[in-house]
């Protein structure tokens, strides 16, 4: 466990499943994704091949990649064992994420058993290791509704907050469709009084509202615009646009790029646009219409200030 000396600030850091690591380090980053991922919302679509995932990371690898962020939290099948090992054997950093889905992705059981200590769950898995001897997670995922926060989403928002005064973490927000940005920004940041450079608000390419889109960068939250896919293709030609706006408003240093891989059929192992597509056709789309400097700046220094946290100061500090 490494602390800063006495009267000297921790330099902050990014906890990948192998460590911490200063956040120059990461390089280019897909800011959201998944190597691992089941649902009973997504029947037969699981990711939970660890062969195919080891094949998707060498592909992101040579397609210029060196960081994934994997947003799957608790009981979604996370491998969290696997993910060490495929660190090391692709080369790419991986940072894993704790944190709770919306309902529907769970049995009545499981959110029973976890509710009455979330933010005590999250905290563990931050500062301990996920399941208690797993790797640690480097950020928190919570969900909200479309267009509103039911109950459930409360409640877990309340829990990452906790968890996020206790370890500094960032948040990751998944947006239902997109919508209800500011509602959740009222209630993380208002209410719950979270740092809003501590939230990243996930899937607003998927509503391309540019005014929600200015309204939450002047916030100080993170944007993220996750899922160049075929799931998700209405909205890429959009895309541009809604980027080149927040930058002409002064907010190029908020912005965060994903691919957000779900399904099995989406791997580009399996004929998809998969982890590399980031990289590839979509990278280019963009350089041609903002500039390959600031398309650099999204996929490497705003990642890397997004995703660092003050690790020392939370329970287990650094290592």
């Amino acid at each position: 466990m490494n602390r800063a000396p006495a009267g000297k600030p921790a330099a902050p850091a990014v906890r990948t499943v192998l460590g911490d690591i200063a956040p120059a380090a990461l390089g280019v980053c897909d800011a959201h994704d998944h190597l691992f991922l089941r649902s009973p919302q997504l029947p037969g679509q699981e990711l939970d091949d660890v062969e195919a995932a080891a094949a998707e990371l060498s592909a992101f690898r040579t397609a210029g990649g060196a960081a994934v962020i994997q947003w799957t939290p608790y009981g979604m099948g996370r491998r969290s064992a696997e993910l060490p090992w495929l660190a090391r054997d692709s080369g790419v950093r991986i940072v894993a994420a704790t944190g709770l889905h919306q309902a529907a992705h769970y049995s009545p059981e499981l959110l029973a058993r976890v509710r009455p200590d979330l933010a005590g769950l999250f905290v563990a898995e931050l500062t301990e290791g996920i399941g208690g001897t797993g790797p640690r997670a480097g950020m928190i995922k919570v969900a909200g509704g479309f267009h509103g926060l039911d109950r459930h989403a409360r409640h877990t928002m309340a829990a990452a907050a906790e968890a996020q005064r206790a370890t500094g973490a960032v948040i990751g927000i998944h947006l239902e469709l997109g919508t209800g940005t500011l509602d959740v920004l009222d209630l993380l940041c208002g209410t719950l009084a979270v740092p809003p450079d501590r939230v990243i608000l996930g899937h607003l390419n998927r509503s391309p509202d540019l005014v929600v889109h200015r309204t939450a960068a002047e916030a100080g939250a993170y944007l993220a615009f996750d899922g160049p896919s075929r799931a998700h293709h209405a909205t890429d030609w959009r895309l541009p646009e809604a980027l080149a706006a927040l930058v002409e408003a002064g907010f190029g240093d908020r912005i965060l790029l994903g691919g957000d891989t779900t399904t099995a059929g989406a791997r580009s192992v399996n004929g998809g646009p998969g982890m590399p597509y980031l990289l590839r056709r979509h990278r280019e789309r963009l350089e041609i219409a903002l500039g390959a400097d600031l398309v650099t700046q999204f996929l490497t220094a705003n990642p890397a200030r997004a995703f660092a946290a003050d690790w020392a100061r939370a329970p287990g500090g650094s290592r």
